[in-house]
Formats: C-alpha cells, structure tokens, sequence
C-alpha cells in the first residue's frame, strides 16, 4: 500500500489578489516562503521517502525549502503536476472577469481544461509512482485545483475541504480496497486550523 501527501505550493501574488494562475509561472512570494519554512520544520519531524513537485516555481520552490529541512533532496519535477489550465480567465479577478465579459462569464466557454484532463494527468502519474515505490511514503507537491480534482476521485467525493497554501493532507492506498485519508487538509504547522466541512472525516 503506497501514501501519498499531497501538499499545496505556498503563497504568491496572484494567491493574495485572488487571480486565477494557472500555469503561468507564478513565484512565492515573502509570506509563501515564509510557509515553506514553517513546512519544511514539520516535515523534517516526518518519515517520508520521496518528494515530487510540479516543475512551476511556486511549487518547486516549496519543495525545495522543505526538502532542505528533511535533509533530502526533490526527488523530481514533473509538468503532469501542474496546475488546471484556466484558459482566458488566466490572470484575472472575478472583478476582471464581469468587466471583460458580464454579470454571467461563469456561463461562457473560457477554454478552461477539463476535469478529465486533469485527472487523466494526475492518474497516470500517481499510478507511475505506486508501481515505482510500492509500500513508501511519496510527498507531492502540487497546486490547488489539482490536488482537489486528484482527491475527490481518489476516494469518490464530491467535495472535500479547502485546501490552503501549503496544507497537507494525506491519502493511503492504491490496492483493491480503494484509497483512504488518514490525514484531512491540515495547516497545523501554520497555527492555524485547516478549514473543516461534513465530508472533513473522510478526507
């Protein structure tokens, strides 16, 4: 049985302005190094064997902040970890989206990628690396729409809680018997409380 902690990159720019990023290659910035840190000191407290991360900066950074703190080096970067492409609305507010497009752009065709694109990207991946690492302890660091996405099908959800910059939650599994959370979205390292839903003791 493989674990998998999925870990959201740390904060940038775009994350404080609430601007859809995508995969445009958006760096941390002060506070988002600063989590990586604050992660890294409790990773480092942690057993894990492997660490992955999107090859975007603001994840790849993370990953190497924390991967110094557990004295280990990133495993890989790899693009099929990257965030959902958002099309058009790349780089925009919501505020910037009514002024482009009206009261009702959710309802317009924006070129966004599909959720089964993103899943077929992050299945193949995950399905790579338990057959790479059978029985280990593999840390992925990735991007919030992605980890969600990967998340909810994993366990056959239709939500689960949010996931904040560099939260971690954690996901054992891989055989016959399905995938289970051993750890919902978490931000203890942060000193804060992971938001929390219904569906939070499942994930």
């Amino acid at each position: 049985m493989v674990t998998f902690g999925f870990i959201r990159h740390g904060l940038t720019d775009w994350n404080a302005e609430y601007r859809a990023q995508g995969q445009h290659d958006v760096p941390l910035n002060a506070e988002g190094l600063r989590q990586a840190r604050l992660l890294g000191a409790r990773l480092a407290n942690e057993s894990w064997d492997y660490l992955y991360t999107s090859d975007l900066s603001r994840a790849r950074v993370t990953a190497e902040i924390a991967a110094e703190a557990m004295g280990m080096e990133v495993t890989g970067s790899d693009p099929r970890l990257r965030e959902k492409s958002h099309g058009r609305l790349d780089g925009t507010t919501v505020a910037d989206r009514i002024a482009a497009w009206g009261e009702d752009w959710a309802k317009l065709d924006h070129g966004e990628e599909s959720v089964e694109s993103i899943l077929a990207r992050s299945m193949d991946f995950l399905k790579e690396k338990a057959a790479e690492h059978p029985d280990k302890r593999i840390l992925i660091v990735s991007h919030g729409a992605w980890i969600a996405r990967t998340i909810e099908h994993l366990l056959q959800v239709e939500d689960i809680p949010h996931i904040g910059n560099t939260y971690l939650c954690v996901l054992n599994g891989g055989d016959n018997e399905g995938w289970s959370c051993t750890l919902p979205p978490c931000a203890k390292h942060l000193d804060v409380s992971a938001e929390t839903s219904e569906d939070s003791a499942s994930c």
